[in-house]
């Protein structure tokens, strides 16, 4: 079959049509070489019969006489000459024969046809093909018995005749036969493409409700009016559908919200912008206005410049391709890095802020992953905690490898007031806040689920190990990611 190149778009119509066509034009040949066997079979009946026929009148003229009482039996013709004349009458083909008497002896006929090696039964003709004088010619022979008791050996007859009756006989059923083929199969071919066209019209028919189709437009295809071998495609398509409904609609949510969160801080920002110059207009000149009023301007862009930062994340996180170049990343180092970032601000805010784990060969928590997300993600669970926890409080970051589970093991730990059972799922939502009077983006968890899909693990959320803090507050929450050892993963 032709096959076409991968880039090249491959037509249904036409791979069927060859799978039809094809073994149509190679099982013609086949059919030719057929059809001209069974003509010569069937050419060979009636002449087999004549010739046949021939032999035996032959074997109806044979005499048997005695030499002497003990004497062999001598077989002979009653009118050779008459029997060679009957023989020798056909116009278009030259008939031999030959009579051979018990002995072997040579009684009449043509000395060229050589008596065969078996002797069948009396009375009962056989055919052979042979060849007399470099032509081929198709011959009968029977035993003719004599009627002595004593059982004397019989004699044998043979009819021979060229083939030229015979291959015109052949020639005109295969011309009979073969000419209406000619007919019939330019007839089949087109018969079959029309039938293709016909069969494949539903699929253009829906090729057009969908091209018609306005782009928001996302309601499933109405399967009745698909053929039944193309219901499971259509099946298929309404199901990508309603997923990129779903998709769609979340993006829209997300943007609606990541919208309402930067207005906020936008808000803030233009409105201490217009008073600090409503009070230089006035004349006013109190530093410490201005100065609170500039303060509140670089708190009002911090909180933008975070929340554009998280959605950049955000996007990497949800990038495909990016996350798909995995490389090894030791996770041991990038947690201790992370905890070095975020010492300044932990005691600002007097918050404990450590790390457990390998300090010097962390060759043990290797894994295969994207080092940027993994980044962000200890990040986002640090900052998460950081925010959340009072003054006063404990904030751990921890690592460890267990080899016979094949996964190392990264834990964020914290004494803040903790998240209830209830709210274990709904933290990891982009823009949710189980406390509302805490600063975010409420990003942060949502990029932390993220990159852990994105990695094939999952987020595990309990309440951190029971300790004694200075602040004394809330049970503490502790999140947990496993991460395949960049064996197991390869």
């Amino acid at each position: 079959m032709p096959q076409s190149s991968p880039s090249e778009p491959r037509s249904l119509f036409g791979e069927i049509l060859d799978w039809m066509l094809v073994p149509l034009l190679l099982l013609w040949p086949m059919s030719l070489v057929l059809t001209y066997a069974a003509a010569e079979n069937i050419a060979n009946q009636p002449y087999d019969r004549e010739l046949g026929e021939m032999a035996r009148t032959i074997g109806r003229q044979i005499v048997f006489d005695r030499a002497g009482a003990d004497g062999p039996s001598l077989a002979r013709l009653r009118q050779p000459e008459a029997a060679a004349d009957m023989l020798r009458a056909d116009d278009t083909d030259h008939v031999y024969f030959r009579v051979l008497g018990p002995g072997g002896e040579h009684v009449a006929g043509d000395n060229e046809l050589a008596p065969p090696d078996e002797q069948p039964e009396p009375q009962e003709v056989r055919f052979r093909d042979d060849e007399i004088h470099g032509e081929p010619v198709r011959t009968a022979y029977l035993w003719v018995a004599g009627a002595d008791p004593r059982g004397d050996a019989p004699a044998l007859v043979l009819v021979a005749e060229t083939l030229g009756k015979r291959s015109h006989l052949a020639a005109e059923i295969v011309k009979g036969v073969i000419f209406p083929q000619f007919v019939i199969l330019p007839l089949a071919v087109v018969l079959v493409w029309l039938a293709l066209a016909r069969g494949i019209r539903p699929l253009n028919e829906l090729q057009q409700r969908i091209r018609r189709r306005r782009s928001e437009d996302l309601s499933p295809i109405d399967e009745r009016d698909a053929p039944e071998e193309v219901a499971p495609l259509v099946r298929a398509i309404n199901d990508l559908l309603a997923r990129l409904d779903q998709s769609i609609g979340a993006q829209k949510h997300f943007l609606a919200d990541a919208a309402h969160q930067l207005k906020t801080p936008l808000a803030g920002l233009r409105t201490q912008a217009e008073l600090a110059q409503r009070e230089i207009d006035a004349g006013q000149q109190d530093a410490r206005a201005l100065k609170r009023s500039l303060q509140q301007i670089a708190h009002s862009s911090q909180r933008a410049a975070h929340m554009v930062n998280q959605l950049l994340a955000m996007a990497r996180a949800e990038d495909k391709e990016s996350a798909s170049r995995l490389q090894e990343v030791r996770l041991a180092r990038l947690a201790r890095e992370v905890v070095r970032d975020f010492v300044p601000r932990a005691m600002d805010k007097r918050i404990d802020l450590g790390y457990e784990g390998p300090d010097g060969d962390d060759s043990a928590t290797r894994m295969l992953g994207q080092p940027l997300l993994i980044r962000e993600l200890i990040r986002n669970l640090v900052d998460n905690a950081l925010r959340y926890t009072p003054g006063g409080g404990v904030v751990t970051v921890r690592v460890t490898s267990d080899p016979f589970g094949q996964v190392v093991v990264l834990q964020v730990e914290d004494s803040g007031p903790g998240i209830n059972e209830a709210e274990r799922e709904l933290v990891f939502r982009p823009f949710y806040r189980a406390l509302d009077n805490t600063e975010g983006s409420g990003l942060g968890l949502a990029i932390v689920r993220e990159i852990a899909t994105r990695h094939d693990t999952t987020v595990t959320v309990g309440d951190a190990r029971p300790r004694t803090t200075a602040a004394g507050q809330g049970p503490g929450a502790l999140f947990t990611l496993r991460f395949a050892l960049a064996g197991a993963a390869g």
